[in-house]
């Protein structure tokens, strides 16, 4: 027998052995015509129980996702060709996993094929790394923001230092004062290049999506905020219209978008003034605002603002730089999420950013 005629065999050795759930449903009939081994051990459960009664699956479906599962279902039975699907499911003792389905309709036998994926290890090493990132882009924008500050005064003493004490003719304490000057703009150079940095690189990696509750990614990064407001100077607000609300994101990229929206916040808002993030959900989209009170953009900037290079780049109120790219690259982001991106500002009254993003 030859290597072809043995294909079906080895087919067969594969789908026995692997740890996915590879699945045949035939949707007339509503029954399960084929599960793998893999089944029982994901699902703890025997597979020839739900053979026939299929909707007791969807008992265990996590109340949050049902609707998202449900509309991918019937998007496939209409022929359309549908995106990986992540979801929970329930297990008993209150355990919880996360699946990624993969599924595919033979319309001439109306039978749904496909496997299914236990992701539950991954999504909770993600879920880490972004809780790192969100910390770690945080912390850097505090300390840009902090150290700005007490150096761009450095700078500015040293400076009014050696313009008083021109007429005191010691070369000496010129160089000293010269030196001051100088490393204290480099230092305040060296952090802004370096929180810059961090975000183009984040920004220049492939766009993965996946599902996630904006409500809860925006809440964990104000949380890493509001434990420095007494550093910062600032108070951080956060509002809602749906404690979850579920997008396609490339979580890491557009959060930090969100995140470097907040960054220029924190630049042009006094101490003492007010940023808040708010979420609104409408019929098709997600509406996110990021809102300060601080001194606002000037009209001749408004034209300009989301160009590479523009010329709206300003030093904060403390001195701190931009190399002008942000903004460019937020729009760029949001865009990647079929969105839009906005903004109303007026000088001495604060601005308020605007993303719009499909729900689907």
């Amino acid at each position: 027998m030859s290597s072809i005629d043995r294909i079906p065999y080895y087919l067969e050795v594969l789908v026995k052995s692997t740890n996915q759930i590879v699945f045949a449903y035939e949707i007339e009939t509503n029954q399960f015509s084929f599960l793998n081994p893999a089944f029982e051990k994901i699902w703890n459960l025997p597979s020839e129980s739900v053979k026939n009664n299929p909707g007791s699956l969807w008992e265990k479906i996590h109340p949050e996702d049902k609707e998202h599962v449900q509309r991918q279902y019937q998007d496939l039975k209409e022929g359309a060709l549908i995106p990986d699907v992540e979801t929970r499911i329930q297990l008993p003792k209150g355990a919880e996993r996360w699946l990624c389905v993969k599924a595919l309709l033979l319309e001439d036998e109306q039978v749904i094929i496909g496997f299914a994926e236990d992701i539950t290890s991954a999504k909770q090493y993600n879920s880490y790394l972004k809780k790192f990132t969100d910390k770690k882009n945080a912390v850097l924008n505090i300390l840009s923001h902090d150290l700005a500050g007490p150096l761009a005064m450095i700078q500015s003493l040293s400076k009014m230092l050696r313009e008083d004490l021109k007429s005191y003719e010691n070369q000496e304490v010129h160089q000293v004062l010269e030196l001051i000057e100088k490393n204290s703009v480099k230092g305040t150079l060296m952090i802004q290049e370096f929180v810059q940095q961090e975000f183009l690189e984040s920004a220049n990696v492939d766009v993965i999506k996946r599902r996630i509750n904006l409500v809860a990614a925006c809440r964990e990064i104000l949380e890493e905020y509001q434990q420095t407001q007494h550093l910062t100077g600032k108070h951080f607000y956060f509002e809602t219209t749906s404690e979850t609300l579920y997008l396609q994101l490339d979580d890491n990229k557009f959060m930090q978008a969100i995140n470097n929206l907040i960054s220029n916040a924190l630049k042009f808002t006094p101490d003492g003034g007010e940023i808040k993030i708010s979420l609104e959900e409408k019929e098709t989209s997600v509406l996110v605002k990021v809102a300060d009170n601080g001194v606002g953009i000037p009209e001749q900037f408004h034209a300009t603002l989301f160009n590479k290079f523009t010329q709206a780049r300003r030093p904060g109120l403390k001195g701190e730089p931009s190399v002008g790219l942000g903004m460019s690259i937020i729009k760029t982001i949001v865009e990647w999420h079929q969105g839009k991106i906005w903004f109303e500002s007026q000088e001495n009254q604060g601005s308020v950013f605007y993303i719009e993003i499909p729900k689907n």
